[in-house]
């Protein structure tokens, strides 16, 4: 079979990329995973990064990450000092099973967009309450929040055409107190079970953001800060089917170290005590 199949590569794609949209196009950026594995389906690449969209955008309102903005910029961002949930995007950097090489063409889009359970961004953007926006094949637009883009392992809600072109993480959740713990079977491999959770201050609130040992991300909100019973038995509650399994663990390995690793948040973010 001939795996040559690529016969076109837009290279200046229109600021509105998708209006020409046909079977066999794939969107390029990074490409880390494109062109490392076979893709005999597809015929043309169309250039994303040739439209310069701007990587890291901050405001009053919180953050602007454009699609194609790579892990090596989102790593080397200085984040204001009044942003206390910012220790996240080094460490959710850090959690890429990648080589140099990937770690500066990778970008935040496409880890989102490959829609793994142990894909970082997605960990990141789910806990701090971000909202992506998707631009369609006829013009339209429409925005998803984080938490429910991905459906399943690299399953998520795009339609055919449909391109990831920004994500926007909210002020008030880059200033929350945040903890995180996760786990791997090596010291840099890929996560088994990934939480985040955050905490307002001022409140006895509590999100808990759980990924890469599920499907799909899962959070558990709480307006006031829970006991470790309730947190348990929150987790004990979730389907069979949302736990994961691959060589990196059982779905039962997977709850087992979740719950373990939610109380240690649990017990973190409450004895920050109220601002």
């Amino acid at each position: 079979m001939d795996l040559n199949t690529i016969t076109e590569v837009v290279r200046r794609p229109a600021d509105r990329p998708g209006l020409d949209w046909r079977e066999g196009d794939a969107w390029l950026a990074g490409g880390t995973w494109l062109f490392s594995a076979e893709q005999p389906h597809l015929r043309r690449l169309i250039d994303l990064t040739a439209l310069h969209w701007d990587p890291l955008v901050p405001s009053d309102t919180g953050l602007e990450i454009g699609a194609t903005c790579t892990i090596r910029d989102l790593y080397a961002f200085p984040l204001p000092g009044d942003w206390t949930a910012g220790s996240l995007f080094a460490k959710s950097c850090e959690a890429f099973l990648s080589s140099f090489k990937v770690w500066n063409s990778a970008t935040v889009g496409g880890n989102i967009c490959m829609s793994l359970p142990a894909g970082p961004m997605i960990t990141l953007t789910a806990a701090l309450e971000a909202t992506y926006e998707l631009w369609a094949p006829d013009g339209s637009v429409r925005i998803v929040e984080a938490l429910d883009f991905v459906t399943g392992n690299n399953q998520n809600v795009l339609a055919p055409g449909e391109i990831l072109r920004r994500i926007d993480i909210p002020a008030r959740a880059l200033r929350k107190r945040a903890a995180l713990r996760r786990f791997t079977l090596t010291h840099l491999g890929r996560s088994t079970v990934f939480l985040i959770g955050t905490h307002t201050p001022g409140t006895g609130d509590l999100l808990l953001t759980v990924t890469a040992g599920t499907i799909r991300p899962v959070r558990f909100a709480f307006d006031a800060m829970p006991d470790a019973r309730t947190l348990q038995q929150s987790i004990d509650a979730l389907p069979a089917e949302v736990w994961f399994a691959d060589p990196n663990g059982t779905p039962e390995h997977r709850r087992h170290l979740t719950k373990h690793f939610a109380e240690e948040i649990r017990r973190e973010l409450k004895a920050g005590g109220r601002a």
